[in-house]
């Protein structure tokens, strides 16, 4: 999954430290399988917060609208991204699905995504929206990440700098219209 976007932004991202169980996750690392493999402390969570000038309805369909959302992270998107539905992000290399789990108008996304390369391990993106002034109020949390499962540390990894960007770029698109995104996206 090495084409999901990789730059930082240190003030936003979570520490990788041990927390407690975020509402809705379960209690142990969603491998495909679904059998418990986590131990205590050992999973961890990608959390960001971002004030976004852009109001909840954009900052929504941003994300629940597939031509939204090709506006700042993946180039394409097959299928509608409706609630029980699995649609595929498509950037230049790289494809994935995502299985749309829930979605509250204006409020809330959620999904679950494969992680390594035979997709034997998924997590799940919530993404909490809160109006903010005249502006938002976004949280991203995805996870857990069973740190001990083989390939897992390195997906972790990969999702706290790959989150970063992406956030960056859905507030460089929701607020000054503008696609930080590269040509080989």
């Amino acid at each position: 999954m090495n084409e999901r976007p990789t730059a930082r932004e240190p003030d936003t991202r979570s520490t990788g430290e041990p927390t407690g169980e975020p509402t809705g996750a379960p209690a142990t690392g969603a491998p495909a399988t679904g059998k418990p493999t986590a131990r205590p402390g050992r999973l961890r969570w990608v959390r960001i917060a971002r004030r976004l000038d852009a109001s909840p309805e954009r900052v929504y369909r941003a994300w629940a609208d597939p031509d939204e959302m090709t506006r700042w992270f993946p180039l394409r998107i097959e299928g509608s991204l409706a609630p029980g539905t699995r649609s595929e992000l498509i950037w230049s290399r790289e494809r994935t699905w995502i299985d749309v789990l829930a979605a509250e108008s204006n409020r809330r996304f959620v999904f679950r995504w494969p992680w390594l390369a035979d997709d034997s391990y998924q997590t799940t993106v919530t993404i909490t929206i809160l109006p903010a002034g005249n502006g938002s109020r976004v949280m991203l949390e995805d996870g857990p990440f069973d740190i001990d499962v083989p390939g897992v540390l390195e997906a972790f990894e990969e999702a706290l700098a790959g989150w970063g960007e992406a956030i960056a770029h859905l507030r460089a698109q929701l607020d000054f219209f503008v696609d930080l995104r590269t040509e080989d996206h």
